[in-house]
């Protein structure tokens, strides 16, 4: 039988997850806007909630607005619509009855990506990841320097200032393959597919049928699915 509270607490662990990748077009010509589609997984195939981690994840940009949509069994939907120049970012949540956003600030998301601290060393091996010549990077866990492990980011898109409300903040271009963890679930981002296509404005609204709640009312709504 399914265990609905537990596919409802990965879906918000991994969105909170990917406040990534989002950047304002800096190089001429680069593509301003588009979707990326990543593969996801789990980290560690023994952590309990690792079956039911999202597979796939797809990420809808354009100028400073990003959205990252995700959704497990086709039963919880989940979204993250950030944006880079208020330095905000909205989580949304539709699961049977329950339709709620909440929208938190840069001094929030400054205090969970400590949580997640890196050192960042960019290398100079390349590689293309779909489609796009990306650059390696080694990183390690700044609170357990034992834990190291690559990560890619590309340059191609002409993006500069993708991570200023994520973990990988000195990085300055499109990460295409990357971890992140949120409350104890570390999950792995790779690039599968990148499309130039034209990106609707409404992408990035919060839709008018969510309540809107506080970050300490939606936590609570999880807490009491576990």
């Amino acid at each position: 039988m399914i265990d609905q509270g537990r596919i409802v607490r990965i879906l918000l662990l991994v969105n909170l997850c990917v406040l990534f990748s989002f950047c304002k077009p800096e190089k001429e010509g680069a593509a301003e806007e588009g979707t990326i589609e990543f593969d996801s997984k789990g980290v560690d195939e023994k952590h309990p909630f690792y079956g039911l981690a999202p597979s796939s994840a797809t990420l809808k940009f354009k100028g400073e607005k990003f959205c990252m949509e995700m959704s497990t069994m086709g039963m919880f939907n989940t979204a993250i619509i950030g944006d880079i120049k208020t330095k905000t970012v909205a989580q949304t949540v539709k699961f049977l009855d329950i339709k709620q956003a909440c929208v938190e600030k840069e001094k929030d998301i400054a205090a969970e990506n400590k949580e997640y601290e890196l050192v960042i060393e960019e290398t100079k091996e390349k590689k293309k990841i779909a489609g796009l010549n990306c650059i390696k990077l080694n990183v390690t866990m700044a609170k357990n320097p034992e834990v190291k492990f690559e990560a890619w980011y590309t340059k191609d898109l002409g993006m500069e200032d993708c991570n200023a409300l994520n973990p990988y903040h000195q990085v300055k271009g499109m990460l295409m393959d990357y971890r992140a963890k949120k409350m104890g679930l570390e999950m792995h981002f790779v690039a599968r597919t990148f499309k130039h296509n034209e990106i609707p404005d409404n992408t990035f609204d919060i839709p008018a049928s969510l309540k809107i709640v506080s970050k300490p009312e939606m936590q609570k709504l999880f807490d009491s699915w576990q």
